[in-house]
């Protein structure tokens, strides 16, 4: 369902989980993850609030931050952790939370995956898992100096 190309549909998931989190009505574990992460992004509930928002275009030439490609990256990296995908990313953010704040540590490492999606756009090529790592473990070095 996440791997859903239509854009309203998936974006409408974040609106029907916030809403269903915010009415203490049962959440299936995929909307305790989107709840979870809305909750930590205070700076993007009143989109959240207002289903006009729905098919807004978050265009970066005019300065807008796209609130669902920030959190779909928060999901991306949630998943990546839990299935430990590629292979020592959950070593590395575990080790990375042991002196910071889960969240910011999240904001760093999605800051990586990021970069290395736009790579990949960009020299329309497979994502490079060992490059993806190799800056994840320069957190690590940064956070040891």
């Amino acid at each position: 369902m996440m791997f859903n190309h239509d854009r309203i549909a998936l974006r409408k998931m974040y609106f029907d989980s916030w809403a269903k989190y915010m009415n203490k009505q049962p959440l299936s574990e995929l909307e305790i993850q989107i709840a979870r992460v809305i909750e930590h992004h205070p700076e993007y509930h009143h989109y959240l609030s207002n289903l006009a928002n729905l098919d807004k275009d978050f265009l970066p030439e005019t300065g807008d931050t796209n609130p669902f490609l920030h959190m779909g990256l928060h999901l991306a990296l949630i998943e990546q952790i839990a299935t430990n995908r590629p292979y020592g990313i959950t070593v590395i953010y575990q080790k990375l939370c042991q002196r910071n704040d889960e969240h910011d540590v999240q904001h760093k490492m999605i800051d990586c995956l990021a970069e290395s999606i736009w790579l990949t756009q960009k020299n329309n090529t497979a994502p490079d898992e060992s490059e993806y790592l190799k800056q994840l473990k320069m957190l690590l070095q940064e956070q040891q100096n």
